[in-house]
């Protein structure tokens, strides 16, 4: 999840970079609407998008956003599992119904003042006047004035609401604080917000600049009055937006040549979608062994990363099926054919009809990803960081892996690491898997190999 948010920002950053370096002072206001919420849609979809034509594989060394550390603390996993407390899911959950409230808050304030003022409906918006007060805005169909601004500059004012009304600009500024509630933490939601307020602002004088005097509409936009703190209403007077309306009120037509500057989101977009393409080496641990032999072929769990603090001593457990039949060190020089034999015919997890299950779990709903997430689970509750090896300060990768059998069992369990206590930690935890229900090709059970790293690694 963090490494999603951290893409999303991202995004969104180059995205109003590219708005307020080229789009920006431009008089292309209905299409900077449109760029300005597309690009916040886009961002948010964009870390989903992997296409096979930028598909490549990059070095974990240089990789910028690596897989979550699965950290395990205490006598037990399980018990640190069950104790720490979360949070950053309590903050998040806090800031959520914290922005919830004041969302709330400020739809109060707007149907309090409906009350209190006059109503008068017409075909197309309702006008309520508010008693004592100069401002003046709009929300949805409803245009608010107050009884304080003076009735030469009513007429102008109400002709720059309606055009809020009729181009429903309240949606757009709904949409923003909605984004504002579920993405409270991300201060370019808020940025976002200010630009499209902006650029409806522009919109509404563009179009009353049609039908009034200029040097009169540009008075009009001179003087400043109270405004509501409210940030998805369309304010008319709003004393940070005076000067940026005024200026483009005088600025001249933007010749249609300069649409070209949309033409640099191509490049952008382009590399965005190349980088989320791009697999890491682990991620494509399974091509790369697939592209060694026909039948050799494995799934690759994301790797788990076990980090090591005080714990109990361990040792291997032999109430199973399970048996080490290869280990082999990495500094060792005979790695090159640890998993190089054959066991027979081999049906890859990825490909199956129906995989192998944990027990009880035949009927999941999306089978691989209740098999990976049972079996983190498994090693997160099992896990053990040998004392010795936390003595000495060994940490690294183990390399696993292992056939699961035609009747469910798990045989041929084969490892590479950097020390025998951590494989044979690493084994100690595959001992434990139960009996699986077993992979299914055209209604027969097959083998199904299967292979994960797990990185040990001293705190």
């Amino acid at each position: 999840m963090i490494q999603y948010i951290v893409l999303v920002i991202t995004f969104q950053l180059l995205f109003l970079a590219i708005y307020d370096l080229f789009l920006k002072k431009e008089t292309f206001f209905q299409s900077n609407r449109v760029y300005l919420i597309g690009t916040f849609l886009v961002s948010l979809f964009l870390p989903f998008v992997k296409l096979p034509v930028f598909k490549t594989i990059v070095s974990q060394q240089y990789a910028a956003i690596v897989l979550d550390e699965i950290v395990l603390t205490a006598n037990s996993p399980q018990a640190a599992a069950e104790g720490s407390f979360p949070w950053l899911r309590v903050v998040f959950v806090i800031g959520v119904v914290v922005a919830f409230a004041l969302f709330v808050y400020k739809i109060y304030k707007i149907v309090k003042l409906k009350q209190a003022g006059e109503k008068q409906k017409f075909a197309d918006y309702i006008k309520v006047t508010i008693p004592k007060s100069n401002n003046a805005f709009s929300f949805y169909n409803t245009v608010f004035m107050g009884d304080a601004v003076t009735k030469e500059n009513e007429e102008g004012i109400l002709e720059h609401e309606l055009v809020h009304v009729k181009q429903k600009h309240t949606l757009d500024l709904l949409f923003f604080e909605v984004m504002r509630i579920a993405l409270w933490f991300n201060p370019l939601v808020y940025i976002y917000q200010n630009r499209i307020a902006e650029v409806h602002e522009f919109i509404a004088d563009s179009n009353v600049k049609k039908t009034s005097k200029k040097e009169q509409y540009e008075l009009l936009l001179s003087q400043i009055f109270e405004t509501k703190n409210i940030s998805f209403i369309n304010h008319f007077y709003k004393s940070s937006l005076i000067k940026k309306r005024i200026v483009m009120l005088q600025k001249s037509k933007s010749g249609k040549v300069l649409k070209l500057k949309y033409l640099a989101l191509v490049p952008l977009v382009s590399g965005m979608l190349f980088y989320t393409s791009c697999e890491t080496e682990n991620d494509a641990k399974i091509d790369a062994v697939e592209a060694k032999s026909s039948v050799d072929e494995v799934e690759a769990l994301d790797e788990v990363v076990i980090v090591g603090y005080a714990a109990d001593p361990s040792t291997i457990q032999t109430n199973s099926d399970v048996k080490l039949i290869k280990y082999s060190s990495d500094e060792e020089a005979d790695n090159s054919s640890v998993f190089d034999d054959e066991e027979g015919d081999l049906v890859a997890f990825s490909t199956i009809g129906t995989p192998p299950a944990f027990p009880g779990n035949e009927n999941a709903e999306n089978p691989r990803e209740n098999f990976n997430e049972l079996l983190n689970k498994h090693i997160r509750k099992n896990f053990r960081y040998p004392d010795e090896a936390q003595e000495k300060g060994i940490q690294g990768r183990v390399s696993i892996r292992f056939i699961i059998e035609e009747d469910g069992s798990v045989k041929n369990l084969q490892m590479r690491g950097p020390d025998k206590l951590l494989v044979n930690e690493a084994a100690r935890i595959i001992s434990r898997l139960p009996k699986f229900y077993p992979g299914m090709e055209n209604g027969k059970a097959v083998k199904v190999p299967f292979s994960l790293p797990i990185t040990f690694r001293l705190k």
